[in-house]
């Protein structure tokens, strides 16, 4: 039976140019000029020529897969950023794949790490041994850091973060300001809970071990710290919290609304990230935006580099982060 599938010299021919154009337009389009580039598309769309993805990796000794590892993949906070690495990827011809690091295991992650597994990794979840991922296959860190990793990173300053929550706290006149912390030994809370202490001390203000709650950046545990923040007493009580995590903040709002205490009126609050959520919550929430997409974009283009033998330091790319003010803080009434 004659194959009358297109060919890729059918596309040559078209475009006037030689079949190894074709491959390097296709497969490298920086490599060739923009008018090059427009003519084997234009062939390539006249004749309806198909890579052929998986034989092309094949003879790469490529799989045509990056894997991002999550730490929970039901936190939506993730979302932006898995969809900034997802459109840098698709236009480089990686299929993007994501394994949820709280159900992989040790061996699951090891497996990951494989050549034959993923060409690639980006981590996004810094409580993974840094022995299951050193010597893999090239990876970039996101957001989250593997304390002794060697590897690029693409992050925000989370201590000088932070500072900028418990400025605006102090600018409103607040000056018993509390924290809700994320989980003991994540390196997101450490820095987080560091910034605050640093920038309450240069304030001038106190910062008592009763004001620091324990959290783990989920609602239920931001419930839990409204519940601990109510059992405070008299001028033990902050009239200010920040929140190391919006889902915390929201979780802590609708436990002290239950209990008749108004937000911003009786305390003001202020979370971490920006979510999409918390722009409609009651109040909406003044927090610290994150750059989500783009820190998935640049560790994503970050990675590129590497797969493409590029130089690349290893070092650490710091994204700009926003205060975003909204309804739930006001000035203080003490």
């Amino acid at each position: 039976m004659k194959d009358d599938r297109p060919r890729i010299s059918d596309v040559a021919r078209l475009a006037g140019v030689s079949t190894a154009t074709v491959s390097r337009a296709l497969s490298n389009p920086a490599l060739v000029s923009e008018d090059t580039r427009a003519a084997v598309q234009s062939a390539v769309t006249a004749t309806g020529y198909r890579l052929n993805q998986a034989a092309r990796n094949l003879r790469h000794r490529r799989t045509g897969g990056i894997v991002a590892l999550v730490p929970n993949l039901a936190n939506p906070f993730f979302s932006q950023i898995l969809s900034g690495i997802a459109s840098v990827l698709g236009p480089a011809g990686y299929n993007l794949l994501i394994a949820d690091t709280r159900t992989a295991g040790a061996e699951g992650l090891l497996a990951y790490a494989e050549p034959s597994r993923a060409d690639g990794l980006i981590v996004l979840d810094g409580s993974l041994p840094a022995a299951a991922l050193t010597g893999a296959v090239p990876l970039v860190e996101a957001c989250e850091w593997v304390p002794g990793l060697v590897a690029p990173r693409v992050k925000i300053d989370n201590r000088a973060a932070a500072g900028l929550a418990v400025d605006h706290l102090a600018d409103l006149g607040h000056r018993r300001i509390g924290h809700v912390a994320g989980p003991r030994g994540n390196v997101l809370s450490e820095a987080r809970l560091s910034g605050t202490a640093e920038r309450l001390a240069a304030r001038g203000l106190p910062f008592p071990a009763g004001a620091v709650l324990q959290g783990d950046f989920s609602l239920d545990s931001g419930r839990l710290a409204a519940l601990a923040w109510l059992e405070l007493a008299g001028d033990s009580r902050p009239t200010a919290m920040f929140l190391a995590s919006d889902a915390m903040a929201c979780g802590f709002i609708a436990e002290v609304q239950r209990h008749g205490i108004s937000v911003p009126r009786d305390v003001s609050v202020v979370g971490f990230d920006d979510i999409e959520l918390v722009a409609h919550v009651s109040p909406p929430l003044t927090t610290i935006r994150q750059p989500r997409a783009a820190l998935g974009r640049v560790a994503a283009e970050r990675l590129l580099r590497r797969l493409r033998g590029e130089a690349d330091q290893e070092g650490d790319t710091i994204l700009p982060v926003e205060l975003v003010i909204r309804a739930s803080t006001a000035p203080a009434r003490e």
